[in-house]
């Protein structure tokens, strides 16, 4: 029998499901495996070049379109820049400064932020569900992020914080803040993709903007940072081979494979996956361990992701409509309730709803 990469039943395969949230959180743990060994810019420099060029190499074996005119390259310069500079160089330096588990929970808090910015950008709806999400999640990077300490003083109602707390060199250690900042650039990279897609090939679009963030990376490893290979071993190189290419390239596939095939649904409905791989394997592999707020923390910011996530099917089965109709219904009282703050005679019931991308 032929294999067709388009059939349905592929994409429902949980196998096909889950393998790019496994990669993901696995790819997390690897890094921090690595890290000992070289440098963070460097790491997420060369996690970048590779991976970028292998989707380029699929792009041109499959004759996808190159980009074409200005807007198309600004587009994707602004995408490699967000999504690939300043993500993957968050998300490495805050590894040097946090574990693996817990810096995936945080970095799976992005939904909740995608939410906030696409309310605002692109007029998406965030529904009663979405906001009760954003609210737990908020709770839960609280208690994944904040010490202990500070807290347990807040509850107390007294709030102070050790002086210098906010120099930027006490900030640049604390690695739940570099997970968050990561979390903040790649919520931004993924309402800029929207607009690279307008432009460019999506595929290759991702593969340029690899390529595009890794050099600045590259670039200031190479000025401010030493030994990024002198101290690399096989397992090492091994360990950069399976994020470059398993971590990133082959998940970045499995996610284009799977929204093409129109399950992106299930795949919004699994992204909690990932950083329970990585606290799993964090666990196993590097002996992680979590404080009781921290575990609390992880719960409450999982079930954020999943409510944030599922906000619209969640309102479609206790109002008994489908998941379109809500979101409609939901993006007309939320448009009518802005309108009608600055305008008061606005008519809820004629008010039209605003443009949705979900």
């Amino acid at each position: 029998m032929s294999f067709n990469p388009s059939t349905p039943a592929l994409a429902k395969s949980p196998i096909v499901l889950v393998a790019p949230f496994f990669f993901l959180g696995t790819a997390m743990v690897v890094m921090k495996f690595v890290l000992p060994h070289t440098t963070p810019l460097f790491l997420a420099g060369f996690r970048l070049l590779p991976a970028g060029l292998l989707v380029l190499l699929v792009g041109a074996i499959a004759k996808l379109p190159q980009p074409q005119g200005w807007k198309a390259w600004s587009w994707i310069a602004l995408f490699g820049l967000v999504d690939g500079a300043l993500f993957q160089g968050f998300l490495s330096e805050g590894l040097v400064h946090t574990g693996a588990g817990l810096g995936a929970v945080l970095i799976d808090a992005q939904p909740m932020i995608v939410a906030v910015l696409s309310r605002f950008i692109l007029n998406d709806v965030i529904g009663l569900w979405g906001w009760i999400g954003l609210a737990i999640g908020v709770l839960g990077v609280a208690l994944c992020g904040l010490p202990e300490a500070a807290i347990q003083s807040t509850l107390q109602g007294h709030l102070s914080l050790p002086s210098g707390a906010f120099s930027w060199a006490t900030l640049m250690q604390s690695g739940e803040l570099l997970m968050i900042l990561a979390a903040l650039a790649m919520s931004f990279g993924t309402i800029i993709v929207t607009y690279v897609r307008k432009h460019a090939d999506p595929i290759v679009g991702t593969g340029w903007h690899m390529i595009i963030g890794a050099v600045p990376l590259l670039l200031l490893s190479a000025l401010t940072e030493a030994g990024q290979v002198s101290g690399l071993n096989l397992g090492d190189w091994a360990g950069l081979g399976y994020t470059t290419i398993f971590g990133t390239a082959i998940t970045y596939g499995m996610f284009f494979y799977l929204a093409a095939t129109g399950n992106v649904t299930s795949v919004s409905a699994l992204i909690f996956l990932t950083p329970v791989f990585a606290l799993l394997f964090s666990n196993l592999m590097l002996g992680e361990q979590l404080t009781r707020q921290e575990w609390i923390g992880v719960v409450l910011t999982l079930v954020s992701v999943y409510l944030v996530n599922q906000r619209h099917e969640l309102a479609a089965k206790f109002a008994g409509s489908s998941p379109v109709v809500v979101a409609l219904r939901e993006g007309a009282v939320e448009a009518a309730t802005v309108n009608s703050s600055v305008h008061p005679s606005v008519n809820p019931s004629v008010n039209p709803p605003p443009h949705s991308d979900s």
